[in-house]
């Protein structure tokens, strides 16, 4: 019998301890620098840098010395027979040239010497891994944002429960008062009912926000790039992130907007259309390249190339080639004047993302600003609704007020209680939505 016990407390221990490895501890730094790293964005944008810089070695390579080598092998199963009159007396005798099998091997060395287009194109890989490494810094402030909100949205969500917790005992003080007045006859049976109404109310909000606490963890592990059933514990509170969040410095943040990731994305677009257009013109110009090429054959009429008697015969040819475009029936000057009017086009993009971008970075300001205002109006607030609704309560332990009026009381406070919680939320979102439009680096 104590084996049996001692085998499920040794199982009972092993699960507590797989259960503790594999809770996570994070404040928001923690699990904003956990996501720069492991989130699923920012892995794809690593691997999309790594193939950028492939491609730019892979282009590089197009303009240095390029070696193949070749082995052939023939065996005739049955030669061609020629005929020809070699006596001059007018019958064609029949022969076989050549030898019933050859071997062939080469290597040939190629140097690319002027191609427009290779130098284009080393351009345009080069401009292609700084769009890489853009779109990665773009995909680390967006990924700041998104755990920024999925961190505060499970703060939201216990500061509910809590309160709706807090709401759920004084409805339940009132309620078992009023029941007891009530069995005294000293009060009436309806508002015994409207406090057991408002108590199922509040036990089936505990329970929503509940299941969207769990939702809201298991949008932070993802946020974060774990597995949603990762148990994770936050060690920064709602209440520090909105004393953190109110920065008034933002608000007068100098915006730069070229410095802007928006703004580089989009001026190395315009450098891509701008390549696209001397890629065109390029084509224009000849190209010239040049090749040595060795090679040995041998022949024989059995498989002997492997013995010391076998006779080899070396070739060696040294050649340049260049190719000389003339005419194409108009065909490459369309394709210049479709890539000039790209080019134009990503002018008039750039300039829009300009006007874009500085009425974010305003709009974002005053959204700010707004939430700070509203944070401030909701605490004022919330502070006299319980006022009151202690006041209202007293009255009615006393008698000289009804049911309906420590009900809208209730009602108020509980309206103020969400509209605090939201403006906590809010002034955390917008903080992080203002850092992104001025494109504050990630510290």
């Amino acid at each position: 019998m104590k084996k049996y016990v001692y085998i499920i407390s040794f199982l009972a221990f092993t699960s507590i301890l797989k259960a503790q490895e594999k809770t996570m501890e994070l404040s928001l730094k923690e699990a904003i620098d956990f996501a720069l790293v492991n989130s699923y964005n920012a892995k794809a944008a690593s691997n999309d840098i790594k193939i950028a810089k492939e491609t730019v070695w892979e282009t590089t390579t197009i303009g240095l010395p390029q070696i193949s080598g070749a082995l052939d092998y023939q065996n005739f199963l049955k030669q061609p027979i020629s005929v020809a009159d070699i006596n001059g007396d007018g019958v064609n005798e029949e022969f076989v040239f050549g030898t019933k099998q050859n071997a062939n091997a080469s290597v040939t060395l190629t140097q690319l010497i002027f191609d427009g287009s290779y130098l284009v194109g080393l351009q345009a890989s080069k401009t292609f891994l700084k769009i890489s490494e853009q779109a990665k810094e773009k995909t680390e402030l967006l990924t700041r944002e998104a755990v920024i909100n999925a961190y505060g949205n499970i703060l939201i969500a216990e500061k509910t429960i809590e309160i709706l917790k807090r709401n759920q005992a004084v409805n339940d003080k009132i309620l078992k008062e009023t029941t007891l007045a009530y069995d005294n006859g000293l009060t009436e049976q309806e508002n015994v009912e409207q406090f057991e109404i408002i108590k199922g109310n509040v036990e089936n909000n505990i329970k929503a926000s509940e299941r969207l606490k769990g939702i809201a963890y298991q949008m932070l592990n993802i946020a974060i790039g774990t597995a949603i059933d990762t148990q994770v514990e936050l060690t920064d509170t709602l209440e520090s992130l909105v004393v953190e969040s109110t920065d008034l410095n933002l608000l007068v943040e100098e915006f730069d907007i070229t410095n802007h990731i928006d703004f580089r994305i989009a001026e190395n677009d315009r450098e891509t259309k701008r390549l696209m257009v001397q890629l065109e013109k390029s084509k224009n110009l000849p190209s010239l390249s040049a090749f040595v090429n060795y090679g040995t054959q041998a022949f024989s009429n059995n498989f002997n190339f492997f013995k010391s008697e076998q006779r080899w015969f070396q070739s060696s040819t040294l050649g340049v080639s260049l190719n000389v475009p003339i005419f194409s029936s108009f065909g490459r000057k369309a394709k210049t004047a479709q890539a000039k009017f790209d080019l134009e086009t990503a002018d008039v993009r750039l300039e829009e993302t300009k006007q874009q971008l500085s009425l974010a970075a305003q709009s974002a300001k005053s959204d700010y600003q707004l939430s700070i205002d509203n944070y401030e109006t909701a605490q004022k607030n919330l502070n006299l609704a319980e006022r009151i609704e202690k006041k209202q309560q007293i009255k009615f332990n006393e008698g000289l007020t009804t049911s309906f009026d420590l009900l809208q009381a209730q009602n108020q406070l509980h309206s103020q209680q969400d509209s605090y919680v939201r403006a906590m939320l809010n002034i955390i979102a917008k903080k992080a939505t203002l850092e992104n439009a001025l494109n504050i680096p990630i510290k």
